[in-house]
C-alpha cells in the first residue's frame, strides 16, 4: 500500500493533534477545550494542504522549499499567538 504525500501530511497533522489529548490524560498542566482542537485542527490540516498545493504547483525543489518553510513559519507565528499572546494582538484574546 502507497502513502501519498498528502496522507502522510494528514497522519502527521493527526499526530500533533493527538499529542495535547495525551498531555491532558497524563496531566493536569494540559487543558484545551473543544474548541481548542478545533481551532489547531483548522491549523494543522490547512498548513498540510498548503504545502501539499506547494508541492504539486511548484516544481523547483529551492522554491518548494522556500514556499513551505513561509507556511510553516506563519504556522509558527499564529500558533504561538494563541497560545501566550507574543504579540498582545486581540487575536489571542488580549
Amino acid at each position: 500500500m502507497k502513502i501519498t504525500r498528502l496522507t502522510g501530511l494528514m497522519l502527521t497533522a493527526t499526530f500533533i493533534l493527538l499529542l495535547p489529548l495525551v498531555g491532558m490524560i497524563f496531566t493536569s498542566e494540559v487543558d484545551w477545550g473543544l474548541l481548542d482542537f478545533i481551532i489547531m485542527g483548522i491549523l494543522l490540516f490547512g498548513t498540510a494542504f498548503i504545502i501539499d498545493l506547494i508541492f504539486k504547483k511548484v516544481r523547483t525543489t529551492e522554491k518548494r522549499i522556500i514556499y513551505a518553510a513561509i507556511v510553516l513559519g506563519v504556522l509558527f507565528l499564529i500558533w504561538a499567538e494563541l497560545a501566550v499572546g507574543i504579540f498582545g494582538t486581540p487575536f489571542a484574546g488580549s
